[in-house]
């Protein structure tokens, strides 16, 4: 059955917004679904709109959004419409929106060292990551603030060795995580720091089932 897909990019250029976007939008068409990517955020704005949505993308990092935005977003996850995103593009936006957050599930903090090699674990037998393996990212490893009712997919493990960031040696980190927020069901996943981070297979399978178990 075809779904309605909204992809939304915009915000700080060095996560390659528009081109991780166009990544998610040919996954999702090529699942069959019908998909409308924009730079604009007006458009959460239209409540008819919204109704007809299967899925919400939001690629904004950091960025504003405004009241009526964010209430139009939120009352359509409540509603049952899904939302799924990767990295900044959903974990870091809009700082000042604590109730983006909620409905998140997460908020970046740090990245200790960069650009670093890390080990990313799956922890779950979920369809979202069954028969996947354990796999090497180099990458941004996201120390982030995290919702403790989120169903944790996969983890990663930080070294404290970097940045002398010592005290989150041994902390065992969210990666990928689902929820529910009122109706509507909301997937998140740390990588896709750049478009070339879904070169790593696992990163990209990840994210492209996630989004499709978010779809109402």
């Amino acid at each position: 059955m075809t779904k309605k897909v909204f992809i939304t990019w915009g915000g700080w250029d060095g996560h390659e917004p528009e081109q991780t976007a166009a990544i998610c939008a040919e996954l999702m068409q090529s699942a069959g679904h019908d998909v409308t990517v924009t730079d604009q955020l007006e458009p959460l704005e239209d409540e008819s709109f919204m109704a007809t949505l299967d899925l919400i993308v939001p690629v904004w990092t950091m960025s504003r959004i405004s009241r009526e935005q964010e209430a139009g977003l939120l009352k359509a996850v409540r509603a049952g419409t899904g939302c799924a995103g990767w990295h900044g593009g959903m974990g870091d936006s809009f700082r000042n929106n604590v109730e983006y957050q909620f409905m998140v599930g997460g908020q970046f903090i740090c990245h200790p060292g960069g650009i670093i090699d890390y080990t990313v674990n799956i922890t779950s037998d979920d369809p979202i990551v069954a028969g996947l393996d354990d796999f090497e990212m180099h990458s941004e490893q996201y120390f982030m603030h995290i919702d403790p009712s989120n169903e944790v997919l996969a983890t990663t493990t930080f070294k404290g060795e970097h940045w002398g960031i010592d005290w989150v040696k041994g902390v065992e980190m969210p990666v990928a995580w689902k929820k529910r927020y009122g109706e509507g069901r909301v997937f998140y996943s740390s990588l896709g720091h750049v478009a070339a981070d879904f070169e790593v297979t696992e990163a990209t399978e990840i994210m492209r089932r996630g989004c499709l178990w978010a779809m109402r």
